[in-house]
């Protein structure tokens, strides 16, 4: 069974995936709901973006109420944290900023989601730990 420290972590992130689709949808460019918030952008994209954020709230929130479900949201989460480093370092970014602007701002926001998903993984195996 999850700790409440523990399901308390996972529906925190099911709330921030909820105010991340709501940015989205709206065209709220603020960062750390909007990773890439000063970059140029498509309406038509974020909406969409903002209904695939669901499945995260929908897998957040299933992680908060069972165990099982917990390897599949620290899965997902390191795979986006990993996808995310990779658009960093990406050409396809470098070509949308502008002369000297920096990556450091969303460096920061994925060191911060690494930061989530450690405390989250440290979390679920702590509750592992026999008591």
């Amino acid at each position: 069974m999850n700790s409440t420290l523990t399901r308390l972590g996972f529906m925190a992130g099911a709330l921030y995936f909820c105010c991340m689709a709501m940015a989205h949808f709206w065209g709220l460019k603020y960062p750390l709901l909007f990773v890439y918030y000063d970059t140029p952008f498509y309406a038509y994209q974020d909406k969409i973006i903002s209904f695939a954020v669901l499945a995260y709230v929908a897998l957040f929130y299933q992680a908060a109420r069972s165990r099982e479900s917990i390897p599949a949201a620290l899965v997902v989460m390191g795979l986006t944290i990993l996808g995310l480093a990779g658009v960093n370092l990406s050409e396809d970014l470098a070509q949308v900023l502008e002369p000297g602007q920096s990556t450091m701002p969303y460096w920061i926001q994925v060191g911060l989601f690494a930061v989530y998903w450690l405390v989250l993984a440290g979390l679920w195996w702590r509750d592992a730990r026999p008591a």
